[in-house]
């Protein structure tokens, strides 16, 4: 009786991490960008191993089918911009912070936040606020309007 229970016990216990699997492919996007949250920055990076800016950007997008280029600037040149005070969570909002037009992304997480992959810090947030961001702010973008990407990136 005892090698039952713990043999339906194990069952159980297999196939409820075999379910918690499942949906960890099917995170949110603030659950997408938290797992990974402080990876170190890596100049070309576009695995969780390190990332650079647009490679953070290719890495959470991608977990949602959404296809993006693979640089800030061009990615700058995806989607239809938004003004800043309409942005929602979910677009990619860009900076200059080579003092040469567009060299820096992030993704707007609601509430004047971004996450980005800061070559200093690695994954992280920071306001917009912030007076390094503001006075770099160069526009923002809009990428995904999919109602059913928009359902996976923020489910109810």
């Amino acid at each position: 009786m005892k090698k039952w229970i713990l043999s339906v016990a194990g069952a159980a216990v297999l196939f409820s991490a075999g379910a918690g699997s499942a949906f960890a492919s099917q995170a949110s996007l603030s659950e997408a960008v938290d797992a990974v949250m402080g990876t170190p920055y890596k100049w070309g990076g576009t695995t969780a191993e390190g990332f650079d800016c647009s490679g953070f950007i290719l890495y959470v997008f991608n977990q949602f089918d959404v296809k993006l280029s693979r640089t800030s600037e061009s990615q700058s040149k995806e989607g239809i911009e938004v003004a800043q005070e309409d942005l929602q969570p979910g677009d990619l909002v860009f900076f200059n912070t080579s003092g040469s037009g567009v060299s820096h992304v992030g993704i707007y997480m609601g509430d004047g936040q971004f996450a980005h992959s800061s070559s200093s810090k690695g994954v992280k947030f920071n306001k917009l606020s912030e007076d390094y961001y503001s006075k770099r702010f160069v526009t923002a973008r809009r990428v995904v309007d999919d109602t059913d990407v928009m359902q996976k990136m923020f489910p109810q």
